[in-house]
Order: structure tokens, then C-alpha cells, then sequence
């Protein structure tokens, strides 16, 4: 290949610039809004949580930088040692948290010292798990010659041997929000590999079958009984009841609730202006981030945060089909299902569309270990196109290769002759 041929194979026509931008624009519209909560919420240690959360988002940048190097035939053998590393992790805080964070959330899901939550290890093994099941999928499909639906069903078997471990440690938790995530994930992966859709259809009624009883049992005083009486906690059936009925306990279990819907409510179309926080919402700098959007740029800066949230999306999707590389596109897969959930579930939560999980919105609620790994999944998906050689410049070195073979022909004719 020749110099011109190399300089066009640059960095720079590897780097996906269109799916950066609305990333870049999320984490500068996030660092607006941490500060703004922060500096009503936290005053005296507004500075020090700012400043760490742009620690940790050049952290993960710089980690994000070599994930995106990262040949794929690498990732691929390192994949059951990060799955099984991400597990390890998540018993941390079975063992060590504190009892503060476990009382008001009702979760195990920081591993803590010393009463200091360090970092969720459940963002972590979502990438973990993302990994693993995309290296199922291919190894399984690429060691059959026909496929049936018998196939099918040992396909999702093995994916569900791999989610086991996961649901174990959930449960261990109590953290079914973060779960949910792992859920949607294997169900995206699922979807895209083929399976039948005699397997899915039924699977999607009996789904949706469940969360509508769940609803329809927490409507009721006697379901809500009952559900208290398996394995709901007291304080996930009150996430539902707040949910259906935000106002109705404004001073104890649906506080947050309601406080969300009215800081966003009286944003009105084009919001109160910059730096204003004039609800107090709980826990306004993480999982509800985006009360502070709402009530400061009002339905038109929400619907354009939305919108930079789609082009992400969308871009994601575009690098996806234009991949070769069969293990990419189930790990891109992946990513796209966990940040599109994370963001219905977070802006659905807060404007009352789906019940309070706990999940954080990607790129803008404050929290290192989610920051970084929406990081490490978007350089995931960037790898995809940073380490694949265009068809373009493949062609033309084929055909230069070929001239090359051509020429080097001619030239052992030519001393024959001679």
C-alpha cells in the first residue's frame, strides 16, 4: 500500500466523530446540572463532588482510549476472565457496605469501607456480561451447520447458565432495578441472534402478562399483601404505590416521586433559567438529574437532551450494521440495550412513566463507576469501526496487491526469456 493509501487509513477516518458528539454534549450538560443540584443540595462539598466526577470522567476516557485499541481476538479470550472478575466483585458488597446507604435505598449494591461508598461493582459486570453473552452467541453459531428450534432453546439455555450467577447476587443485594438492566440486555442479544419467534412471542405475552399482574396486585391493598408475602420487599411494592399514586403519601415513601413530577411540571416549555433548583428533590444529583433539566430548560432542553440520546443511539446502530466482525456487533448490541434502558427508566421515572428503580442516566447523573462504564461501552462500540479497515482501502489494496503479483509475473517471464 502506498503512502497516499496510508494516510488515508489515519486515525482520524477511524474515529466515529458523529457518535462522540452527542456523548460529549451529554457529559457537559451533566456536568451542568451536578453542579446545580449540588450546589443547592451540598453546599459545603459541592467542590469536591464536581471535581470527582470529572476525575472519573478522565479516567474512564483514558481506559475508554484503550479499550477502543484493543484488538478484537484479544477482548475475545479475556472475555471469561472479565466475566468471572466482574462476579468476584459483586460479592464485595454482599460483605462490605454501610448501613446507612442499605437503610435509605434498600440495597447492597456499594461495596463501602469504613462507612465511604467507593464504587458500584454492578456497572462494572454489566460490561462483564455484555462480553460473556456475546462470546456464547458466536461460539454457539459457529458450530452449527443447520438450526432449528432445538437449537434455539440450548442457545438460550446456556444463556440463561450464564445470568444465573447474576440473579443470585442480585437477590443477595435486593438491588431487582440494577437486575432489570442484565434482563433487557440478554433479551436484546436474544432478539438479534436469530432466535424463533415462536420462542419470543410467547415469551414477550408471559412478560408482560406478570408486570401486569404485579400493577394490578399492587392497586390493591389485599395485593399488595400478598406480594409482601413473597419476595417484594415493603419498599418495592411502596416504589410501585408511589408510582401509581405519587401524591397521595407527599410526606413519607413517595416524597421523591411527586417532588420530581412537580420540579419538572413547573419547568414549563422553556424552563425557570440557568441555575435554578427551587424544588427539593432527593437524591437530585444521581437518579434524578434530570429534575434539574426539566425545571431550569423546561420541555424544550428536556426534548433535546432526548434527542442527543437518540443520535447516540442511532449511531450506535449505523456502526453496528456496518460491522464484519460477528462478536462486535452482539457486544454493540449489548451497549445500545443498556443505555437505551438506563435512559427510558431514568426519565421515565422522573416524569412518572414507570416506577422509581434507582438506575442512573447515562453520562449525567453523578457516580463514578457508571460513568465509566458508559465510557468503556461507548469505546466498545468505537472499536468497531477503529479497528476494522474500510471496504474502500481494502479494495484498492487488493487491487494494488494484485498489480503487484502482475507485475512480479512479468518480471520472471522477462528472465526466463533473457
Amino acid at each position: 500500500m502506498n503512502k497516499k493509501n496510508n494516510t488515508r487509513f489515519s486515525i482520524d477516518n477511524r474515529i466515529d466523530y458523529a457518535l462522540l458528539l452527542p456523548a460529549f454534549l451529554l457529559i457537559l450538560i451533566g456536568l451542568y446540572a451536578l453542579y446545580v443540584a449540588l450546589t443547592h443540595d451540598h453546599p459545603t462539598s459541592a467542590t469536591q463532588m464536581l471535581v470527582s466526577q470529572i476525575m472519573w470522567i478522565v479516567v474512564g476516557t483514558l481506559i475508554g482510549f484503550v479499550v477502543m485499541h484493543m484488538d478484537s481476538r484479544v477482548l475475545w479470550k479475556l472475555t471469561p476472565y472479565i466475566y468471572v472478575f466482574g462476579l468476584l466483585l459483586n460479592v464485595l458488597p454482599i460483605i462490605f457496605y454501610d448501613s446507612a446507604t442499605v437503610a435509605s435505598t434498600g440495597a447492597k449494591n456499594w461495596f463501602a469501607i469504613g462507612g465511604k461508598n467507593i464504587f458500584q461493582p454492578s456497572e462494572f459486570m454489566k460490561i462483564a456480561f455484555i462480553l460473556f453473552i456475546s462470546r456464547i452467541v458466536v461460539n454457539f453459531q459457529n458450530n452449527l451447520a443447520e438450526r432449528d428450534i432445538k437449537d434455539d432453546f440450548r442457545l438460550i439455555g446456556k444463556l440463561l447458565l450464564a445470568i444465573l450467577p447474576v440473579a443470585i447476587l442480585s437477590v443477595l443485594q435486593s438491588d431487582f432495578g440494577t437486575f432489570l438492566v442484565f434482563v433487557v440486555i440478554l433479551a436484546g442479544v436474544i432478539l438479534v441472534s436469530g432466535v424463533s419467534w415462536k420462542i419470543i412471542i410467547p415469551a414477550v405475552v408471559l412478560v408482560a402478562g406478570i408486570a401486569g399482574g404485579i400493577v394490578a396486585l399492587v392497586a390493591s391493598p389485599n395485593g399488595q399483601a400478598i406480594l409482601e408475602k413473597t419476595s417484594f420487599a415493603t419498599y418495592q411494592v411502596q416504589r410501585f404505590e408511589a408510582w401509581l399514586h405519587p401524591f397521595d403519601n407527599m410526606q413519607t415513601f413517595s416524597l421523591q416521586q411527586a417532588r420530581s413530577l412537580i420540579s419538572i411540571g413547573i419547568g414549563g416549555v422553556w424552563g425557570n433559567g440557568i441555575g435554578v433548583a427551587n424544588v427539593s428533590v432527593p437524591v437530585r444529583e444521581s437518579d434524578m438529574i434530570f429534575t434539574v433539566i426539566g425545571e431550569d430548560f423546561g420541555f424544550v432542553g428536556s426534548t433535546f437532551v432526548i434527542l442527543l440520546y437518540f443520535m447516540l443511539i442511532y449511531r450506535m446502530i449505523r456502526v453496528t450494521f456496518k460491522s464484519n466482525n460477528q462478536f462486535y456487533t452482539y457486544i454493540s448490541t449489548g451497549i445500545i440495550m443498556m443505555i437505551l434502558f438506563h435512559v427510558f427508566e431514568n426519565i421515565g421515572a422522573a416524569v412518572g412513566v414507570v416506577p422509581l428503580t434507582g438506575i442512573p442516566l447515562p453520562f449525567i447523573s453523578q457516580g463514578g463507576s457508571s460513568m465509566m462504564a458508559n465510557l468503556i461501552g461507548l469505546s466498545l462500540v468505537l472499536s468497531m469501526k477503529y479497528n476494522q479497515i474500510p471496504e474502500g482501502i481494502m479494495k484498492q489494496a487488493s487491487i494494488e496487491n494484485g498489480r503487484d503479483r502482475l507485475q512480479a509475473k512479468k518480471a520472471k517471464r522477462s528472465q526466463k526469456r533473457g
